[in-house]
């Protein structure tokens, strides 16, 4: 949904800061937030951290005051992640958390991610509830009642304990094989948790655009097209694997030891094949996602359950299923013996564990794994409902198996397109993978043509 270039999606809102993003609408929904959170349950506190952008310290004062007004006790972590944001809302047994981060969106974007007592972005049905809050007014706490706010700087050192307690890494072992790997930060919160996560797991560190400050030198999405200076890095280092995040260190992409971005669909994939070795049980990442996934489920024996696009659903479906492993295909990957979240420094920890147990590179790995091509398109969200386009798809491939928990994903044994609306930009989303990069392109187009004749 979009209200005066302010995108307002299902667990938070994002806009362009000066075009729709405002300190006041910053202060409004903070506090419409607080006053939910602390109808929810006993506690008062609401977690705050921010990523390094450079408005982030603006909109970072101005939620605080926000969260304050509404009468919430403010546990502030400065700048952070948004998986340290959520394992501290669980460590404090707080009310809910706030997050201060655009992740991947261009340097004029910000953002606001809310999330619940569980430590879980909102579900549609809270999202709702706190947005009527703003409609109908928010109640204000009077000047007896007013939060307080207290500093925690022990989250990013919490959460890095937190990955190395996990019973399926073997820390003393990776430490002793002394792994030389490659970062960039995108000058992202990355810079604060990335390099002392390697450090600790004794790796030979090599790193770029760790600083702190948001001046991101690179768009910040961690796609192949934006990692030329990691896969060089790789190249001139010797490194045996690269390491990339987004802004506020939930997605992780790789770049293998012969230097190249293998694509963020293998994050999860490789995850998946640490974790069902340990693990056994179901799989559940969204219809987006690339059937690497399902292929490194299939070698475990194990089921991939697909839900509709956006963190929360993943990890509710996750959670109603018990599956042991997660994500989505940006690079995502949630760990339920860890948090329901996505987790960049968790799917660091797996790769040097898988690193650790398979004797073969990466680049072979990623080479013995099946191959498929995959295009994700996007076209102005038109002014008219997507219900035609979704018919004359399904009218134009009767035999495709027709998912429509998230507008609609057509799906065979070897290939698939989906198409939907985006929950954070005013486009249209169309994604297909298939076996080649012109099946896949054949997919697209007939999605774009559809979509073409509502524009």
């Amino acid at each position: 949904m979009s209200e005066s270039g302010l995108m307002i999606g299902v667990s938070g809102i994002r806009g362009r800061v000066g075009f729709g993003l405002s300190p006041d609408v910053v202060a409004r929904y903070a506090a419409a937030f607080g006053a939910w959170a602390l109808r929810q349950g006993p506690s008062r506190a609401v977690v705050l951290g921010r990523d390094s952008r450079v408005t982030g310290p603006l909109f970072h004062q101005v939620a605080r005051a926000g969260l304050e007004a509404a009468g919430a006790d403010v546990i502030d972590l400065g700048l952070t992640t948004t998986p340290s944001i959520q394992l501290a809302v669980e460590h404090h047994h707080a009310a809910g958390g706030l997050g201060i981060t655009a992740s991947h969106n261009p340097i004029e974007w910000n953002a606001l991610k809310f999330i619940g007592a569980s430590g879980l972005f909102l579900s549609a049905e809270q999202g709702a509830e706190m947005r009527a809050l703003i409609e109908h007014g928010i109640p204000y706490a009077t000047w007896d009642a007013l939060g307080k706010t207290r500093f925690d700087g022990d989250a990013i050192a919490r959460h890095i304990e937190a990955v190395l307690a996990l019973p399926m890494m073997n820390v003393q072992a990776i430490r002793a094989r002394g792994f030389r790997v490659a970062y960039d930060a995108c000058r992202g919160a990355g810079g604060a948790i990335i390099p002392h996560l390697l450090e600790r797991l004794g790796c030979e560190v090599h790193e770029i655009n760790v600083e702190t400050d948001g001046h991101f030198p690179r768009p910040p999405e961690p796609i192949p097209e934006n990692l030329g200076d990691l896969e060089q890095l790789v190249k001139d280092t010797g490194s045996q694997i690269g390491f990339a995040t987004d802004p506020d260190v939930d997605r992780l992409a790789l770049v293998s030891d012969e230097g190249k971005a293998i694509g963020e669909d293998y994050t999860l994939a490789l995850a998946c094949r640490v974790v069902l070795r340990h693990r056994k049980g179901h799989v559940v990442t969204n219809l987006s996602t690339s059937r690497v996934v399902d292929d490194a489920a299939a070698d475990f024996g194990q089921q991939v359950i697909r839900a509709p696009v956006g963190e929360v659903n993943v990890a509710l479906r996750m959670k109603k299923e018990h599956a042991v492993i997660g994500g989505e295909g940006n690079g995502g990957v949630i760990l339920p013996e860890l948090h329901l979240g996505r987790d960049a420094p968790l799917g660091v920890a797996l790769m040097l564990q898988l690193m650790l147990e398979d004797p073969r590179s990466l680049s072979q790995i990623v080479a013995a794994s099946p191959r498929y091509a995959i295009i994700k398109d996007k076209l102005d969200l038109p002014n008219a409902p997507l219900d035609t386009v979704y018919a004359a798809l399904r009218a134009a491939f009767p035999d495709a198996e027709a998912d429509t928990q998230d507008g609609l994903r057509l799906g065979w044994p070897d290939r698939w397109v989906h198409v939907r609306p985006s929950g954070t930009e005013p486009i249209v989303r169309v994604i297909a993978e298939a076996p080649t990069k012109d099946d896949a392109a054949k997919l697209v187009n007939r999605g774009r043509e559809l979509l073409a004749k509502l524009l």
